[in-house]
């Protein structure tokens, strides 16, 4: 049987705020977490051929991650960021280790399974948006749901692009969108078979800081409106620190797992 991973994020909040509702509050959301665990990371390792040598690209990743979380993973190029949200979802298999999602045990499904899996369970965002160039908007969002030979295609996929204020763009193709309306078609395309988890790679690493703002604004509305699990890979502090939770990753392993410290607490740490 597999034993659940220790729960490594000791909540800074408790240490530092003095109100004691806060304080309850953030142990709250840390045991409602632990008690409906959407993904479970159990002594991962990945290696990777190259050349003559072996790249151990992850070297025993242990972490539980709750159900409705938004979690940022950050650390230097090369700690194994891109390579952990890949093995997450289903892109590509570790060496060693389990990794469960939403109960499933993931690690050696076949591609016919695990591409159900992706298709119903998992939505991606991409740096570079990764849209098809010669489909519309209502198009781009609405070929997933095709795939998965989901009902009104293309009017879940419309009522996707008004959730996120992109009414007026449906029939535009990527090339006549602005970076941050590709991005938010991205968006749309990933919760457009409503999966439970949402794995987004350096999300507003090609947008200026006003388009970012407002792809990381809609993220964590996904957990807010939906109850989305969201984990995302990001070298930017400012980004990290929205979530509720930041994994840092050096050189394959999981070298500290916090909850980010919002003003408020520490302004009651203060008085």
């Amino acid at each position: 049987m597999l034993a659940h991973p220790d729960w490594r994020g000791t909540p800074r909040t408790a240490q530092l705020c003095s109100p004691p509702l806060l304080r309850t509050h953030a142990l709250s959301t840390l045991n409602q977490a632990m008690q409906s665990p959407a993904i479970i990371i159990d002594g991962v390792t990945k290696d990777i051929p190259l050349g003559q040598r072996v790249v151990h690209a992850l070297r025993g990743v242990s972490l539980t991650i709750g159900s409705g979380e938004v979690v940022a993973i950050v650390g230097p190029s090369g700690s194994g960021k891109t390579t952990l949200l890949g093995l997450l979802g289903g892109l590509d298999s570790p060496t060693s280790g389990r990794i469960i999602l939403n109960g499933i045990d993931i690690t050696h499904l076949s591609e016919g399974k695990m591409a159900g899996i992706r298709n119903r369970q998992i939505g991606f965002v991409f740096q570079s948006f990764n849209l098809i160039p010669t489909l519309t908007a209502l198009e781009n969002v609405a070929l997933p749901i095709q795939f998965g030979r989901g009902p009104n295609a293309l009017r879940r996929a419309a009522d996707l692009l008004r959730t996120i204020g992109l009414e007026d763009r449906l029939g535009h193709k990527p090339s006549q969108l602005s970076g941050g309306e590709q991005q938010r078609v991205a968006i749309a395309r990933a919760l457009a078979n409503d999966p439970a988890i949402i794995l987004a790679d350096e999300p507003t690493g090609n947008l200026d800081s006003a388009n970012g703002a407002r792809i990381m604004h809609q993220l964590l509305d996904l957990r807010t409106t939906l109850g989305k699990t969201v984990i995302l890979v990001t070298h930017d502090p400012a980004i990290a620190t929205q979530a509720d939770r930041t994994v840092h990753l050096r050189d394959g392993l999981v070298v500290d797992d916090d909850l980010p410290v919002p003003a408020i607490l520490h302004a009651a740490a203060a008085r």
